[in-house]
Formats: C-alpha cells, sequence, structure tokens
C-alpha cells in the first residue's frame, strides 16, 4: 500500500493537509489514533468557546437591566452546558470525517510509526498490524500539555484543560496555575458561573507575549469581577487543595476545590518513530525551511510540532503552504501577520509587533490610540463596557502592529492582519469605506 503522502495527525494542519492533497490529485493517507479534529477541535479551540459562549450569554442575562431589559433569577444548567458543548464538538468533527471521505482520504484510526526511510526516500510507516509506505510525509502530531516537576502534583487529582471542559460539577474555588490564554479563558468562564478563581503567574503579566497595557487592562477588569491575581509569584507545591505560592523569599498557601493546570503546551515529538529519520531540531521541536519541509526533502513539518506558533490557524496555513509545495506552487510561509484572540469577556486580540517588541529590537514606531467608546456601535451594545483599538505605525507610517479589548475583537483582528501582511500604510487603510455603524470603523477612526 504506497501513496504519495502520508500524513501523521489529524488536527487542524493533518486534515487540512489530506483535504488539499487529495483535492490536487495526490494518494493521501491520514493516520489519527484518537479523533479527528486533534486537541483544537476536541479538548481545545471549539469546546471552550462552545462553554465561553454559555457563560457570556448567562452574563449577558445577569445584566440584561442595563439594556432597559428585565430578566429575573437568571440560571445555569452545567450538565447541558457541557453536553452542548458535546455535540457542537461531535457536530464538527463528523463534518470533518465526511470532506475527508469525499476527496478520498484513506483514514486509519490506529497509532503510526515510523519505520525508516528507504534510499530513494520511500517512508515505511506501521499502523496497527498494517505496513504503508509513502513518498512524502506530513507529520502533524500537535503538542502535548506541559506537567512542570511541582512537589505534590503527580499525587494531587489535578485538572488539565481536558478534566475541565468535562466536569459536570463546579468546584466552590479553583486555584489556576498559569496566567496564559489557556488560563484566563478557564478564569473567564468559571468565574462567570460564580466560581471563586485565583490565577498564578510565574511572569510580572497575564496573557505572556500579548500587548502589555491591554493586558492589564484585562486583568484590572477581572479583578473587579472577584478574581485574584498573583503575578511573579512560583507555586511551590501542590498538596491535594493546597497551592503553596512564593514571591521573594516569602511563601504562603492559597486553597481550591480544584487546581487547574495551564503553564503551557510543547510539541509531541516521541511515540511515532520520529527517532527513525532524525530531523534537525528546532527549540523542543522539528526544524523546517519557507515552504515546511524539515532537513528531509520529503518530509514535512506542520502546526505544534515546530515550536514555533502553537496556534490552530498557523497550523492550517502551514499545511496548505506544504501541500502547495509538494503540488509545485511554491509560496514561502509568512508569519508576519498572524493573529492571537483570548476569548474571555472582553476579548482581547492582537497581530503583528507589540510595543515590548519594538522597543526591545531598538525600532522607532508611533501609536495610534482610541477608546472602543468611539464607535457608535460599541457603546449601542456595551453599556458601561471600555476598550481600546491600539495600532502601531512604522516611520514611514506602514502599519506593524495592532491590539484591541473589547467585543468583538475576535472578528475585527483580521482586518487588520490583512493590511499588516499586506505592508499597508495608514492612508491606504484610510481609504476603504467601512460599514457603519460598526465596531470595525474603530480601525479608521484610531488612524485619524
Amino acid at each position: 500500500m504506497k501513496y504519495d503522502v502520508a500524513i501523521i495527525g489529524g488536527g487542524p494542519a493533518g486534515y487540512t493537509a489530506a483535504e488539499r492533497a487529495a483535492q490536487g490529485g495526490l494518494s493521501t493517507i491520514l493516520f489519527e489514533k484518537n479523533a479527528l479534529g486533534g486537541v483544537c477541535l476536541n479538548e481545545g479551540c471549539v469546546p471552550t468557546k462552545t462553554l465561553l459562549y454559555s457563560a457570556k450569554t448567562y452574563d449577558n442575562i445577569k445584566h440584561a437591566s442595563k439594556y432597559a431589559v428585565k430578566a429575573e433569577n437568571p440560571s445555569f444548567d452545567l450538565p447541558k452546558i457541557i453536553a452542548r458543548k458535546n455535540k457542537v464538538v461531535k457536530k464538527l468533527t463528523a463534518g470533518i470525517r465526511m470532506k475527508m471521505t469525499e476527496h478520498g482520504v484513506v483514514m486509519v484510526t490506529a497509532e503510526a510509526c515510523i519505520q525508516g526511510r528507504a534510499a530513494d526516500g520511500t517512508i515505511t510507516i506501521a499502523a496497527g498490524e498494517e505496513l504503508y509506505e509513502a513518498a512524502n510525509l506530513l507529520i502533524c502530531t500537535g503538542s502535548e500539555t506541559v506537567i512542570p516537576p511541582i512537589p505534590g502534583l503527580a499525587e494531587t487529582e489535578y485538572w488539565t484543560s481536558r478534566e475541565a471542559l468535562q466536569s459536570k460539577e463546579l468546584p466552590a474555588s479553583l486555584v489556576i496555575i498559569g496566567g496564559g490564554v489557556i488560563g484566563m479563558e478557564f478564569a473567564s468562564f468559571f468565574n462567570s458561573l460564580g466560581v471563586e478563581v485565583h490565577v498564578v503567574e510565574m511572569l510580572d503579566k497575564i496573557l505572556g507575549p500579548m500587548d502589555r497595557e491591554l493586558s492589564e487592562m484585562l486583568q484590572a477588569e477581572y479583578a473587579k469581577r472577584g478574581i485574584k491575581f498573583y503575578l511573579s509569584h512560583k507555586v511551590t507545591g501542590v498538596h491535594g487543595t493546597e497551592v503553596s505560592v512564593e514571591k521573594d523569599g516569602e511563601t504562603f498557601t492559597l486553597h481550591g476545590d480544584k487546581v487547574l493546570l495551564s503553564v503551557g503546551r510543547r510539541p509531541v515529538t516521541k511515540g511515532f518513530g520520529l527517532e527513525t529519520l532524525a530531523p534537525e531540531t528546532f527549540r523542543n521541536g522539528v526544524k523546517v525551511n519557507e515552504y515546511m519541509q524539515t532537513s528531509l526533502p520529503n518530509v514535512y513539518a506542520c502546526g505544534d510540532i515546530t515550536a514555533f506558533s502553537l496556534l490552530a490557524h498557523t497550523a492550517v496555513s502551514e499545511a496548505e503552504v506544504a501541500v502547495d509545495h509538494l503540488l509545485g506552487k511554491s509560496r514561502p510561509m509568512s508569519y508576519k501577520a498572524i493573529p492571537g484572540v483570548v476569548y474571555t469577556n472582553p476579548e482581547i486580540a492582537g497581530v503583528g509587533k507589540t510595543e515590548e517588541e519594538l522597543q526591545a529590537e531598538g525600532i522607532s514606531y508611533t501609536v495610534k490610540k482610541i477608546p472602543m467608546a468611539f464607535s457608535g456601535r460599541f457603546v449601542a451594545e456595551n453599556e458601561m463596557g471600555n476598550g481600546v483599538c491600539k495600532l502601531i505605525l512604522s516611520e514611514d507610517e506602514t502599519l506593524i502592529g495592532a491590539h484591541m479589548l473589547g467585543n468583538p475583537a475576535s472578528e475585527l483582528i483580521v482586518i487588520a492582519g490583512i493590511a499588516i501582511e499586506k505592508g499597508m500604510k495608514s492612508d491606504e487603510l484610510k481609504s476603504f469605506v467601512f460599514p457603519h455603524p460598526t465596531v470595525g470603523e474603530i480601525i479608521k477612526e484610531a488612524l485619524y
């Protein structure tokens, strides 16, 4: 059984590559040991956003009086929220499977293991009881939760995102270890449902590399809602419901009925025979060129395994670049405008350079910043809400960064991303006609 291309991993990179390769006329086989859709669809992006939308709806009902609407004694049903999340995931995974079938992708639900690469480049893969051969290989194995060596953690029944997404009972209190994107989205969800939330973060800010000013504004908003933040704090031990934290030599204990671990993710590089190919490495993943080729020309790597941008939409774009290269349509992968979004309420999003990055690189820039309240649509739909649109321009007025706090930042950031990718200058972006009234107009307003 020999194929033009074999793909290991059925997440966003894998299923995108499989569909595109098959559409291009390549005989394609896809190996996925768990469920199609990978972490993103089954225990990441989609299920968390489904839960967050339920929480947002509940928040809106609780504050309906701001909009002259009366809603007495609103409540929620957590098991039904979880059941709806499962229904959404099931529907979307079925859609992916249908696409694979339509395009003639051979799907193997088994753990794949690379057996070796012959002199002519042919790659042999074992899965189940069978051996398969492929002229080209795409490695799309994704990432896994980082489990740090915190004393006592191994003996504690802690949550990762997987367990948090399945729980049908709310803890009275929750300690979240890690204030990055995953940590903050779960903090938002559980805070909205009335859980006492504590967020412990080693850095001096939440949301890692995202714009500091807007991250601090989001933190202040959630602090008002009752979330307790412990920045520049290190977790020194977890023992049952007790979490020991330390800062500047002083140690104290936090109590949480549950502990949620969200300190990051790392590429999956073991367990599928990658060592038989021994590709060149990068950080804790696999090194690739601009066409997603590894040091072995017929072996490509896409998604989290490249250890560069652990985002589903990056993985999709990388898969498109890799398959295009296989099909002879060479176009390099660009990382100039990869949007990052946090689906809290309000949302925060950024694309391109941050002020902090430019300062560290010694690059001159100017900032155009305007409150979201300058948008009539935003004021109409966000009573007492605040937010900011920050645009960063180079010396020649080219847009090189954009950062937004306020709903719906996740939908607006793509406008700025396209402008950054295309190297648009301020005057060019201002020349476009934005519909009125929309929150998106804020981008144009900010440039004046």
